[in-house]
């Protein structure tokens, strides 16, 4: 009877111990989760579009195909890359995290010069001189998995700088967590909006009522809106993470001025107001970022593009 309480107090304890464990994995992942939201909202709003002009019905097996692509990425190659660099070269994480901060910026400034100044895409030429259905679909995945994989490598350099110290297990349990959730949430949030309008309009013709019908008619014309928003959202979350990945990782470095400035600056206009510092400082990164990034374009367009272009052959610039 002794022996049984001993096993049952030691029972009781190592579930204390896990109960503990998985609560510091879920402050972990939450915690880095939330540093990585301008890529994840970046995600969300340019994956709808590798499903443009396609068979409706293959919609969601595209996106599942992605999304699989994408567990595999972040889980079985990133995810071991990732805990090896933070115990075996741990000073190269601040290097790589401002070359994923440059690759932000560059393509937030991007975006935002397309706007001002349109100009043609290779990428939209490419497709439209693809005229077989099933070979544009394995165009359109190809081209999705490998910018997913960019994402989620900084996604995952974001999330390993911001876990603390610690077990391995625990780090890598985190970072696993903010994978999984990550992936879930984003690709979930794309099937949603690829199939949103074909419920309007399912709506907006079989509709009971009135108010039903006139519900499937506001879904299909608002779907072109939310996506402006998604991608402006997007686009603005990028250059204001790229900019404070920048900004922290020359502070790192032992460069303190930008940082320093930007510190005193939010607080001299928002005081002791928490939220008020958050947006001046977010503002200021945001600028940052896109200077940076629109100095990148003409090196990116110019100089890296037709480098790798010659190298491995690609017509495409971008």
């Amino acid at each position: 009877m002794s022996g049984l309480i001993a096993l049952l107090d030691d029972v009781a304890a190592l579930t204390r111990i896990a109960a503990a464990s998985l609560d510091d994995v879920a402050g972990m992942a939450t915690k880095a989760g939330t540093k990585a939201a301008g890529v994840i909202i970046d995600d969300a709003a340019v994956t709808p579009k590798y499903v443009t002009g396609l068979d409706p019905k293959r919609e969601l097996p595209i996106i599942w195909k992605i999304a699989r692509a994408s567990f595999f990425n972040k889980l079985v190659i990133l995810l071991p890359v990732a805990m090896l660099l933070r115990y075996y070269a741990p000073w190269l994480l601040v290097p790589l995290l401002m070359i994923g901060g440059l690759y932000l910026c560059f393509e937030g400034a991007e975006k935002i010069y397309h706007v001002l100044r349109p100009h043609k895409d290779a990428h939209v030429e490419a497709d439209m001189s693809v005229g077989d259905p099933v070979q544009l679909e394995k165009r359109r995945v190809k081209g999705a998995i490998k910018t997913d994989f960019i994402l989620s490598a900084e996604i995952m350099t974001i999330t390993l700088n911001e876990i603390p110290d610690g077990s391995i297990w625990l780090q890598a349990a985190a970072l696993a967590v903010v994978a999984v959730a990550i992936t879930t949430l984003v690709y979930g949030v794309v099937g949603l909006i690829v199939k949103m309008d074909d419920a309007g309009a399912w709506l907006a013709l079989n509709g009971r009522t009135g108010v039903g019908r006139k519900l499937g008619k506001g879904l299909v014309y608002g779907m072109p809106h939310l996506l402006t928003v998604l991608s402006t959202v997007g686009t603005a979350a990028m250059l204001w993470v790229g900019g404070s990945i920048l900004v922290h990782g020359v502070h790192d470095l032992g460069w303190h001025a930008p940082y320093d400035l930007i510190h005193g600056v939010a607080v001299s206009i928002a005081g002791n107001n928490g939220f008020g510092v958050w947006a001046v400082t977010a503002l200021a990164d945001g600028i940052i970022g896109l200077a940076v990034g629109l100095l990148l374009i003409p090196i990116v367009t110019r100089v890296l593009s037709p480098l790798m272009a010659s190298v491995t052959g690609s017509k495409a610039a971008h």
